[in-house]
Order: structure tokens, then sequence, then C-alpha cells
């Protein structure tokens, strides 16, 4: 009784003085630990409560919608400061005034915007329906311009309107986007055989890569080939198609860079940097120069030196590099974040829709609209050869300012067309701006039946 009163007492003790100890270790604790410590509890909550705020506001049914409109409308901005501040030297050179490529960029606004409203406003079963027509008026358009168009750098791609050139290639994409979307989505249960995944998207694809490559057009044609990809892809072909499709395309670009000395020089400017001295090396080292020259934050919004005629094509295809001289990492990065933004909300709008033809539409879109914007980067930072592509929304250029806003157009309209956001929209109300805007309420998607001789083939 004695011993298990004392062995008690014993661990009383024990506990006693850890106790003590812990309050002495405690009490030795300097303010600014404390203080630190309490900074740093704070911080993880507020991590946690942003981290929660983020998830609730993805989860609702409009985030898709206001992802795309906040992308495009960032972007657009975004791109009118950078022409103006890439373009003044080269413009005034030119022409006297520093203003005139961004006004003829701001010009282009108004059609682009017209056209992202007939995008965001036509319904989808009409824009399917269309895709065959715009499909043949592409085709013809990219003959006639071989015939009567005007030749700039090399090519005959360009329609003269007046001071204006259009250039029908730009359109061609969204057509077989739409058009090929339409086909492969009828064939979706027989696209394991190649028969059915190859014809006929694949021969008229091949008919566009033609008129490109007689234009010429190298950069047109690879994107050209990204919509037939990303379509082969999301529609289900066979993976062993696609190997071969990639293949070939990569034989054919390099038998077309083997018969063109200007692509052959831009091939051994990307291949020996260090070795070349025409004009495709000294374009590729400037844009290096500019990125370099840029550091962290970068020299100022319009203090860049590259403009300055030591950047040919500074407002055009190198106008990543005039960003990152100016505005440094902090705004190259935001560009690339602004794509990253785009290619989630682009697949989650397609994975969210009912409607395969639409899935299949905006899958392809953002995949070619992503697509170009990173081999636009990439050749700008010499991961890639020059291609001549132009970064979406960004670069100056009017035909593809009015055709990238008409897909966004697309992408908002397939984002109202989201199951959820039916729901959501007819339950509480379109809306003041829709309603200015006098947009349809969208429909749900209703299957249409499979004729006969589709519902026949094995």
């Amino acid at each position: 009784m004695t011993r298990a009163v004392a062995r008690s007492s014993g661990r009383s003790s024990t506990r006693t003085s850890t106790r003590t100890a812990r309050t002495a270790r405690t009490s030795t604790r300097t303010p600014t630990t404390r203080s630190a410590a309490a900074r740093s509890t704070a911080a993880r909550m507020a991590v946690g409560r942003a981290a929660t705020a983020l998830g609730q506001w993805l989860r609702r049914p409009l985030t898709s919608l206001h992802l795309v409109l906040g992308v495009f409308g960032l972007l657009t901005l975004f791109g009118l400061v950078m022409v103006l501040s890439a373009s003044s030297v080269e413009a005034y050179t030119a022409g006297g005034s520093s203003y005139s490529v961004f006004t003829k960029q701001l010009l282009f606004c108004v059609p682009g915007l017209a056209m992202f409203y007939l995008g965001l406003r036509i319904p989808p079963r009409q824009l399917r329906a269309l895709a065959p027509v715009f499909l043949v008026v592409c085709v013809v358009l990219l003959i006639a311009v071989l015939a009567v168009g005007v030749t700039r750098n090399g090519s005959r791609a360009w329609f003269a309107v007046g001071s204006f050139t259009v250039q029908p290639s730009e359109a061609a994409k969204v057509a077989l986007t739409l058009w090929g979307a339409h086909v492969l989505v009828v064939r979706r249960a027989v696209m394991h055989r190649w028969k059915y995944a190859l014809s006929p998207v694949v021969p008229v694809t091949v008919v566009l890569f033609t008129l490109l490559v007689l234009e010429p057009d190298l950069g047109m044609t690879v994107t050209l080939g990204i919509v037939l990809v990303a379509l082969l892809f999301y529609a289900g072909a066979p993976l062993r198609l696609m190997a071969a499709l990639c293949g070939g395309a990569a034989a054919g670009a390099l038998l077309l860079a083997m018969t063109a000395s200007y692509r052959m020089s831009r091939i051994i400017a990307f291949l020996s940097p260090g070795a070349d001295t025409d004009a495709a090396g000294f374009q590729s080292r400037q844009a290096l120069y500019s990125l370099a020259g840029g550091g962290l934050f970068g020299q100022g919004l319009g203090q860049g030196s590259a403009k300055w005629d030591y950047l040919p094509n500074a407002h055009n295809d190198f106008i990543f590099a005039i960003i990152g001289e100016e505005l440094g990492f902090v705004g190259a990065f935001a560009v690339l974040a602004l794509f990253g933004t785009l290619a989630y909300a682009g697949l989650r709008i397609a994975t969210r829709n009912s409607d395969p033809w639409l899935k299949l539409v905006v899958a392809t879109s953002t995949t070619w609209l992503v697509g170009q914007a990173a081999i636009n980067i990439a050749y700008v930072v010499g991961l890639l050869p020059v291609t001549g592509l132009t970064l979406p929304l960004i670069s100056s250029g009017g035909t593809s300012l009015v055709v990238t806003m008409f897909v966004f157009g697309m992408l908002a309209n397939a984002a109202r067309h989201e199951p959820e956001a039916i729901a959501a929209l007819r339950h509480h109300g379109q809306g003041r701006l829709a309603r200015i805007l006098q947009l349809p309420p969208p429909e749900p998607y209703r299957p249409v039946a499979r004729p006969a001789a589709a519902r026949g083939v094995r």
C-alpha cells in the first residue's frame, strides 16, 4: 500500500515537473517568435479560406462563362496596349504617325466584337447546319486568293479591301472545326475503323493543306494540322492512326522546309543559332536579347529598345519578346496564365456539355487557340523554329483578331449551354446584360435521331 502511494506520488511529481518545464520553455519564447508563429497560423488560415472560396466559386453553374469572358476581355485589352507599344516606332517611321498600326487594330475590333456577339447569340443547331456552307465558302476564297490576292512577305494570302487586307485562311480553321466535328460526331460509333475515321475529313483537310502550301503559308498549314489532329483525337480515333498522321505531317513539314530556301534558313538558324547570320537567325537572337533585358519587372511599358528597328515584326510574330522586355517575367507569366486559364475553361466547357458536337467543337477550338499561342511563344524563346504564327488576340493582325473573337463567342455560347447553366439561367433569369444584348435563352440538348444508313454501319 505504501509502495503504491509512493509510485503514484512519483508519477504526479514527474508530470508536474514536465508541465513546469513546458511552461518555462513557453515563457522563454520571445515576443518575435510568438508573433511569427501567429502570422504563420494566420497565413495558413487565410490560404485555407481562399482555397475554400475558390472551390465554391468553381462549382457555380456560370463559372465557365465568367472565365471565358474574363480571359477574352483581358487578352483583348492587353493586346491593344501591347500593339500600340510595339508598333509605335515602326508606324512612325513608315507613315509619320505612331498610332497608325494601333488604329487599324482598333478598327478591326469593331467587326471582331460583332462576330463575338454573333458567336455568342447563334443557336448551336443553326451553327452546325451552316458548317458545310461555311467550309465551301472558305475553299472558294482560298482558290480565289491565289488568283487575285495580294502578295506580302512572299505569300499571296490576302485580299486587298481599300487600305485593309483580309486573310481567308484564318476562317478556314473555324470552318474545318465546325464541319469536321459535324462529320465525326455522326460517325463516333465507328471511329475505331480507319476508313470511317479518315474519310472524308482527312481528304478535305489535304485539299486545304494544298491550297495553303500554294500561297505559301506554312504557319497556317501547321495550325490547320493541329485542328485535324485535335478533331480526330477528341472524336476517339485509334492512337495508331494518330501516330501515322503525326509521322506523315512531320515528314511533309521536313519536305516543305527543304524545298524553300527561307524555310531551310529558319531550320538552320534554330539548330545552329550562333553560326547563322541571315535574317531568320538575327530575328531569333534579337528576341532572346529582348527577353533577357526585361528581367523580373521589365524596363517599363513603352520603354523597350528592341522595337527601334532591332527586332523585325515586333508588333506581330514577336510581340511576346516585347512583352518580356517591357513588362518582364511578370508580364510574360501573366500571358501564360491567361492562356492556361483558357485551356482549363475550354476543356471544362467541353466536359460539362451534353451536346457531343458542341463538346468536339469546343475542345478542338481550345486546342488550336492554346496550341497556336504555345508555338508562337516557343519560337520566340528559341524552343522551335520560326513559323510565323501570331499570338491570338495579342499580335497585330486584323483577320486573326476578328476570327479569334468569333471563336471566343462560340466558347461563351457553349458555356451558356452547359446543363447546369441552362437550369440556373431559367430559374434565376438571364440578367440585365443578357437582356440588353437580347440573347435567346439557351435550349437543352435533344439528341437527333440518326439516319437508318448510319445506324446500319458497323
